[in-house]
């Protein structure tokens, strides 16, 4: 009984350390049952050997194992620096759900909790970890520590943001990521969840607000979060709709079989310059579908810490 007490309160996201830790244990059960078994679940205690390096650290026990060259990692290195950015835009309330749960996550859920599991592995990897919140306004700022203390102080904010019910409206992205930008001051791996939804006006503003993150030779990985089925596919029954813009509050009320290609082709070509420009600035672009699990999240993280140097 008690196990299920814990797991209804999970489902409400009013443990979110218990569902980041079920998604990474999920995520390395994964791992030994797929081609990267080899990638152990001491993972947080290890790194991959690069050629070059001092052969001193080799753990040759777990070389026996796997047939792969790991090092040791010792309590005293501090290897990352890692800043999130969490937008908190109306739009992130999209869609509509009753209790957030594993199986039951909208846009903003999705971020919350792929971010509290990234915080779950940088805690087990000793590293500094600090956090951004903007929607109509710069929410939250919190530096870079590594302590129990601001672990917990993180994980409060952000599941205090996926109860939010009352979600501020529009958001000028650009605004609050050259913000940020210039409170990052020493060199991080920065990483954004965001659905990139804006006027198209603006474009150019935030295309450049990408690029201020790469100031100060920080790396940017940019989590494009969305609900492909109908944010990207439009697949909505052709019955009379209204479809709401909830962070402008205007409305139009159609059929959407009528605009259907019209629209796919304009987010197509938005989609595609966005992913160009990352390509251009050394940002990794990465579209994640809340609907999916989130291994494809933790497995773009890790590969790119890895590569942080």
């Amino acid at each position: 009984m008690e196990l299920q007490s814990e797991l209804h309160k999970a489902s409400l996201f009013q443990n979110l350390e218990l569902l980041a830790n079920q998604v990474v244990e999920g995520f390395i059960s994964g791992i030994h049952k797929s081609p990267f078994h080899g990638f152990s679940a001491e993972f947080a205690e290890h790194k991959i050997y690069n050629n070059g390096e001092s052969t001193k650290h080799i753990d040759w026990k777990l070389f026996a194992k796997t047939d792969k060259l790991y090092t040791k990692r010792y309590e005293e290195e501090t290897n990352l620096r890692c800043h999130m950015i969490l937008d908190n835009s109306a739009s992130m309330y999209y869609p509509e759900v009753g209790a957030l749960s594993l199986e039951n996550l909208n846009k903003i859920g999705f971020g919350v909790l792929a971010i509290a599991s990234l915080m779950n592995i940088l805690k087990k990897q000793r590293d500094a970890v600090g956090l951004s919140v903007y929607s109509d306004q710069y929410n939250f700022y919190a530096a870079e520590k590594s302590s129990e203390r601001h672990h917990q102080m993180l994980l409060a904010t952000l599941s205090g943001i996926s109860m939010d019910r009352k979600p501020a409206r529009r958001t000028e992205t650009y605004t609050y990521l050259h913000q940020i930008a210039e409170k990052i001051k020493r060199r991080s791996l920065i990483v954004l969840f965001t659905d990139m939804f804006q006027a198209s006006e603006d474009d150019e503003k935030l295309f450049d607000a990408l690029q201020h993150l790469k100031y100060n030779k920080h790396e940017v990985i940019l989590f494009h979060v969305l609900d492909k089925e109908t944010e990207f596919s439009f697949d909505f029954e052709n019955t009379p709709k209204r479809f709401l813009d909830v962070e402008t509050g205007t409305h139009i009320d159609l059929y959407a079989d009528s605009v259907k290609d019209a629209y796919e082709k304009a987010v197509k070509s938005y989609f595609d310059e966005l992913r160009l420009k990352c390509a251009q600035y050394k940002i990794k672009y990465v579209e994640v579908d809340v609907k999916d699990s989130f291994s494809l999240i933790i497995n773009t993280f890790l590969v790119e810490r890895q590569k942080f140097r």
